[in-house]
């Protein structure tokens, strides 16, 4: 970085004072909180975060040292649980990556499908470049097998898996047909999530090189224990290829 492009020292000393009007303010939220989810502390908490990332990048900017402070991201938790105590209906939100690694797999695999006589769930349109366009057979492979399926067997179709995450968020009533087709995803409220699943390789085990393992994030109590138990049964007899912060793959209600 160039000398004119530098902070200050007094734009450092500025951020520096920042951090601790947040650092006393986080502490009187916590003194005076409600509740072990109170908003407060979470905004308070949100505040001395930002403050102390902004000062960390001037002082290395600036004098080329860094803080002890390790800011987590906001990927790394949830905010407090705000919907009903007892949900009526519950809503999943699927998101699953994948890399296509082997095009020609990809490709052989969506002609078959595609080659079946008298299939009328096949699209004529798609069918007809699934051999040739990666567009295509993608369409063909989704349109023909369940998403649970293709995560099961992404290796056949020529797919790598990346991230994936499981929303399960709580809703008042369930809703009516047809009325969030539209905008599926435009209730993914974090507030209202129960538990999350999430698949990543940044979860490996570096020391026993194990493939990603499922990290779950309980962000209210539940009535009945052995619900999540059952949940987490599921990820694991499906060796949590089945469960991801864009856009989401799949909604259920």
């Amino acid at each position: 970085m160039s000398d004119a492009a530098q902070p200050t020292a007094a734009e450092v000393r500025a951020a520096a004072e920042a951090v601790k009007t947040a650092l006393d303010r986080h502490l009187a939220a916590v003194e005076r909180r409600s509740g072990e989810d109170d908003p407060a502390v979470y905004e308070a908490f949100n505040e001395l975060a930002a403050a102390a990332e902004e000062y960390d990048e001037l002082l290395y900017d600036r004098y080329d040292e860094v803080t002890p402070f390790e800011i987590p991201g906001a990927e790394d938790s949830l905010p407090p649980y705000t919907g009903p105590e007892e949900p009526n209906a519950l809503s999943v939100l699927i998101r699953r990556d994948y890399a296509v690694v082997e095009s020609q797999r990809l490709l052989a695999q969506a002609g078959r499908v595609a080659d079946l006589d008298g299939d009328p769930d096949i699209d004529t349109e798609s069918a007809t470049g699934a051999g040739s366009s990666v567009h295509a057979a993608l369409g063909v492979l989704f349109g023909e097998f369940e998403p649970d399926e293709i995560a099961s067997r992404h290796k056949e179709f020529g797919l790598e898996e990346g991230d994936s995450t499981l929303w399960v968020l709580a809703a008042d009533e369930p809703a009516e047909p047809g009325e969030w087709l539209e905008a599926p995803f435009d209730q993914a409220d974090p507030q209202r999530v129960v538990c999350r699943f999430d698949v990543s390789a940044v979860f490996d085990d570096d020391d026993d090189n194990e493939a990603a393992a499922d990290a779950i994030t309980v962000t209210a109590p539940l009535e009945d224990p052995d619900a999540l138990i059952a949940v987490e049964d599921v990820v694991d007899a499906e060796d949590a290829e089945d469960v991801e912060d864009e856009p989401l793959e799949e909604a259920d209600r």
